[in-house]
């Protein structure tokens, strides 16, 4: 079977993620144990502040540590997500802030893993 192109890839994805994050990169592994291929896909948040927050005030800091999702399948191969969320820093008090996703995590469109992820209550959460 052919592989997946890098530009496809955000057609497969609901558009509340892909409005807020990039695919930055796709790799078809294989598992040597049993042979299975699955694919881990990264996405990177884009660089727009959350509703209610000013370029002047605010600036991007860093991305906080990716967390590794499992997410559905697709062309029958296992799918793990790599999701890098971003900080932003306030320029004068050096607080860092980051988007609340909860407004989308309840989507029926993810896993529970991402929809957990997303409104910050998994494992990954910081």
């Amino acid at each position: 079977m052919g592989t997946i192109k890098l530009e496809l890839l955000p057609a497969l994805f609901p558009e509340d993620i892909t409005q807020y994050f990039d695919i930055t990169g796709f790799i078809q592994l294989c598992l040597i144990s049993n042979k299975s291929e699955y694919y881990v896909i990264d996405f990177v948040e884009k660089n727009i502040l959350p509703n209610g927050f000013s370029q002047e005030e605010y600036e991007a800091k860093d991305f906080m540590e990716p967390a590794f999702i499992q997410d559905f399948p697709i062309i029958g191969r296992g799918v793990f997500l790599s999701v890098k969320k971003r900080r932003w820093r306030h320029k004068e008090t050096r607080k860092t802030i980051t988007r609340d996703f909860s407004f989308i995590a309840d989507s029926s469109k993810f896993t529970s893993e991402l929809s957990d992820f997303l409104k910050g209550t998994s494992e990954y959460a910081t």
